[in-house]
């Protein structure tokens, strides 16, 4: 816990995250933004006006400011682990968007290395803290025992954008860069036993027009989920379905709607909207280093479904089902 107000926090990024947490620590009396460093200057600049806060030219600016006590690592995925690693070893503590780091090798190490600090390591998924999750996670009893869940998430962008959440090395393998489709069979079921995965990808320069990815859990609790992640040109139709299947009865959501079936009775369930969960996540931190209240997900379970999509990473680049310990 910290002993002295404000928390004075410093940003790696200017994207939609990093607003809402600046957004956050300006209007919290117990938080001051102080820094922020970004990659585009008009970007960078606009931030700066609207948050008034102060710039920097890199990231490790940020890490080593005498005034910064806290970092948010808000950046391409590519670049988390370093900056995790030298803002733990500067004596910061950090909260970084999921994933910790690419490999799950490094996310490891820096979990060790955030505890030999004494510092807090706070991986963000706020996919559990939304209405669906919340829904599905309230619901389950009403199934009775899962055996088959099933995840589509498809976004259809035409043409694709060349931004790093298209580029192979700046956002990773998309079962490890767009964790919480692992992560959210993860928190619900348990630990994995096998994964298979298949991958394609679009491809014509360093940035691809499309990618799809599917793969297929078996728990150790018995039950199969299938995972499919696509976006990019050759996707027309928008869908984000989640299916639970169980011995009693079926959970559907589509959207943000959502229905318990056994036969031909369907029974609504209520889905709570998505708006505010970064400053729901920010305003936790802050609760956890002032007063000790726990957070709502730890890194472990982060890294986690971590190995678990660089398992589907490899099945993929393997083309063989890969078995964890």
């Amino acid at each position: 816990m910290m002993d002295k107000l404000p928390i004075r926090a410093g940003i790696v990024g200017t994207g939609y995250a990093a607003n809402q947490r600046a957004q956050t620590l300006q209007a919290d009396a117990r938080s001051q933004l102080v820094v922020v460093s970004g990659h585009t200057p008009e970007t960078v600049q606009d931030f700066v006006q609207r948050h008034q806060t102060s710039v920097v030219e890199s990231w490790q600016q940020v890490v080593a400011h005498p005034d910064v006590d806290l970092v948010f690592v808000c950046t391409i995925n590519r670049d988390h682990g370093a900056i995790v690693r030298a803002a733990l070893t500067a004596g910061k503590h950090v909260v970084v968007e999921y994933p910790i780091s690419l490999d799950p090798t490094e996310a490891e190490s820096l979990i060790a290395l955030a505890q030999a600090q004494g510092k807090l390591l706070h991986v963000e998924h706020i996919e559990l803290l939304g209405g669906l999750h919340q829904a599905l996670q309230q619901s389950l009893p009403e199934i009775g025992t899962p055996f088959y869940a099933r995840y589509v998430t498809i976004v259809p962008k035409q043409p694709a954008p060349q931004r790093w959440t298209y580029h192979r090395d700046l956002f990773g393998f998309p079962f490890k860069a767009a964790l919480p489709h692992i992560h959210r069979f993860t928190n619900l079921f348990g630990n994995v036993a096998t994964v298979s995965c298949n991958a394609q990808f679009w491809q014509n320069s360093d940035y691809y027009r499309a990618c799809l990815c599917t793969a297929q859990l078996q728990f150790l609790k018995g039950l199969i989920a299938h995972v499919t992640y696509g976006k990019g040109e050759v996707f027309w139709q928008r869908l984000r379905t989640f299916e639970v299947h169980g011995d009693q009865g079926t959970l559907v959501f589509e959207g943000d709607q959502g229905k318990l079936i056994r036969g031909e009775e369907e029974q609504p369930i209520t889905v709570a909207g998505r708006r505010g969960l970064f400053v729901q996540d920010t305003q936790m931190v802050l609760d956890h280093l002032m007063d000790g209240k726990s957070l709502y997900v730890s890194s472990a379970a982060s890294l986690y479904a971590l190995q678990v999509g660089d398992a589907a990473c490899q099945s993929a680049e393997t083309n063989h089902k890969i078995m964890l310990k």
